[in-house]
């Protein structure tokens, strides 16, 4: 029984989802030094596992819907290539390479692709501007649309028309040949949003929509900001579902080739954006390739995990409950709940099974008048005693509370769910959510790593808990009640990633954030400004350098930011004297905590080489 068209767009269109369709195939091809001055089309019938190869990577990389290598294989196109005999023989093995990749990807991940059958325009004008007629144009057409549909394609995708008259006839050749099959249509426009003849997003789409068009919108194009204003513009003025597939932006001459610049990271940026401006079917064109698909599809994961928690939390699981408020799930909730300035120290767990060295330290620690004691996962990939037993050890015998680091590197999905939930009935309700070292850095280089999720996921996943809900959404009973937190880096090269995941941790649900040690106050500055718009408590870090070696290691081997100027004056102080350097880091680190202080919620001094006595003398400070 042939699935209609109606049908397969409800399953398509439930409710809250956002579609991810695949990228550039052209982009890919040319990167694999296939010529431009070749047919792209044919390529289906000579070199198939090429194809194939990228329709998996696409899928891979998490795409919902991938499109046939078919975009110039009507028989207008393909007669500038002598193949104008090859229409139906192109167009079958374009569905067949696209649907043995959906195939496959299925068996490995059980999750169902979508095969959509692309048709670009006929890439020539029609009359009386062209010599193609309006017959002439709906035949070619609909040749074409005849061997995508014999051959199994799902619905199909006609784009990157640059008339909403030629547009218009491929809608007509469609439901005459194909009605059962969902219709996308996609205009490309200039920088105002008209398309190539002049007419508006507005009228485009309501032509469409009359026409009998299933499904509106806009790829290709100058890039995601101009596809961005004409989504915007036709949800005002249709009922219809819309799609959104830009362009990289414009290519840039690099070296005597075109190279689109536009960062996976941006990309992403924009897929939030077309969610929210209305959007459910969302790719990319020119330019795009699997990485910024993968970048979309973690951005679109966010927001539809919001969606569907909201909708499974408040309407559809009954069980689900309320978490208490937030200040009143620990001592630092309340803390930074009531604006109160926080203060924690960082002790890393020993590497046996004596921890009187941190019990002491925490100690006192806590007659200083400390707040919190931050417990470390295994830093560093290294293997010492767990945190979660220290951070018992550490309450019951000191009565100090603690915050709990923990990482996604070596644990999978149960037995980070096992833990946390052990976590909370004992006492331990402040974590920190964080991906984890790989273990190549460590001092068992060949451990296995897991990476179930990483720290987003492992948001989410408190999340539930804290709302009575498992994994699989089932109720657990009371909530979990855990003060969900983040790491950060301001001074990370890429800060445009940095701040897009930070995004992310917070649509999750984290509920303060934890920064990297801080050297540099223009990093810090400048991070604060670009999250402002989902700005959440923030703890900034403070590590009180020993040394010109510990000042090189920290910028080195971690990659935090340490200005030229602090390396120069640990340099100066270690030619006194190792005393001297100790206390230059020491008022290195206060000054950094003084310039913190009113722009941030709290701080966490560490102690390095276990000198809790130096952590001690940078918070007296606040006192």
């Amino acid at each position: 029984m042939v699935e209609t068209s109606e049908s397969l767009l409800e399953t398509l269109l439930a409710p809250g989802r956002t579609v991810l369709c695949d990228g550039a195939m052209g982009t890919m091809l040319y990167a694999r030094g296939v010529f431009i001055n070749r047919c792209y089309d044919e390529l289906n019938l000579s070199q198939p596992d090429l194809i194939r190869s990228i329709h998996e990577e696409y899928l891979h990389a998490g795409a919902e819907m991938i499109e046939t290598n078919t975009f110039g294989a009507n028989a207008i196109r393909l007669a500038r290539y002598g193949l104008a005999d090859k229409v139906s023989a192109i167009n079958h093995a374009g569905v067949a390479l696209a649907r043995k990749a959906a195939q496959h990807s299925e068996e490995k991940t059980a999750t169902h692709a979508y095969v959509a059958g692309a048709i670009g325009p006929l890439g020539a004008r029609l009359a009386p501007a062209g010599t193609i007629t309006a017959q002439q144009a709906h035949d070619a057409f609909a040749e074409q649309i005849a061997a995508l549909a014999a051959a199994g394609a799902d619905l199909l995708i006609a784009e990157t028309f640059p008339s909403v008259a030629e547009a218009e006839i491929v809608v007509r050749a469609a439901r005459d040949i194909a009605p059962h099959l969902p219709l996308f249509v996609m205009v490309t426009v200039d920088d105002n949003g008209n398309t190539l003849d002049g007419t508006t997003a507005e009228e485009t789409a309501t032509r469409l929509t009359i026409a009998g068009a299933d499904v509106v919108g806009c790829n290709c194009s100058s890039g995601p900001h101009a596809v961005l204003d004409v989504i915007e513009r036709m949800r005002a003025v249709t009922h219809l579902p819309l799609a959104a597939m830009p362009n990289a932006g414009l290519p840039r001459a690099v070296d005597g080739r075109n190279i689109y610049l536009t960062s996976p990271e941006y990309m992403a940026s924009f897929a939030r954006k077309f969610a929210k401006a209305g959007a459910t079917f969302i790719g990319g064109c020119c330019g795009t390739t699997p990485n910024h698909i993968k970048a979309m599809r973690s951005a679109l994961r966010a927001i539809d995990a919001q969606v569907t928690a909201k909708a499974e939390v408040t309407d559809e699981t009954q069980a689900a409950v309320q978490p208490p408020a937030f200040g009143e799930r620990s001592k630092l909730a309340g803390l930074l709940a009531n604006r109160q300035f926080v203060s924690m120290v960082e002790i890393v767990p020993p590497l046996g099974v004596n921890c009187q060295k941190e019990l002491d330290g925490a100690k006192k620690l806590a007659d200083l008048g400390v707040h919190v004691i931050n417990v470390p996962d295994s830093p560093r990939a290294s293997a010492r005693m767990s945190a979660q037993s220290l951070c018992v050890q550490i309450q019951h015998k000191i009565g100090i509370e603690t915050l709990i680091h923990v990482t996604c590197r070596d644990r999978n999905l149960l037995a980070l769910q096992s833990d946390m939930l052990g976590a909370s009935s004992i006492g331990l309700k402040n974590v920190l959510c964080l991906t984890g070292d790989p273990p190549k850095l460590g001092n068992y280089p060949d451990a296995t790593a897991v990476f179930d999720v990483d720290a987003i996921g492992l948001v989410n996943v408190l999340r539930n808990l804290n709302h009575g809900l498992d994994l699989g959404k089932n109720p657990i009973g009371e909530s979990a009640a855990f003060a969900i937190g983040v790491a950060a880096n301001p001074g990370v090269p890429d800060v445009d990633n940095e701040v897009h995941r930070f995004a992310l941790k917070v649509e999750a649900g984290a509920e303060y954030a934890i920064t990297q040690p801080v050297f540099d106050m223009r990093l810090l500055e400048t991070f604060l400004r670009r999250v402002e718009q989902f700005r959440i408590p923030v703890i900034a870090g403070i590590w009180p350098l020993t040394s010109l070696r510990n000042a090189e290691f920290m910028k080195n081997d971690l990659r935090v930011a340490v200005p030229d100027e602090i390396m120069f004056r640990m340099h100066k102080a270690g030619e006194v004297s190792a005393d001297h350097a100790r206390a230059e880091g020491i008022k290195i680190a206060q000054e950094m905590l003084a310039h913190t202080r009113p722009q941030v919620e709290g701080v966490q001094v560490s102690a390095p080489f276990g000198k809790y006595t130096a952590a001690a003398q940078v918070l007296e400070l606040l006192n």
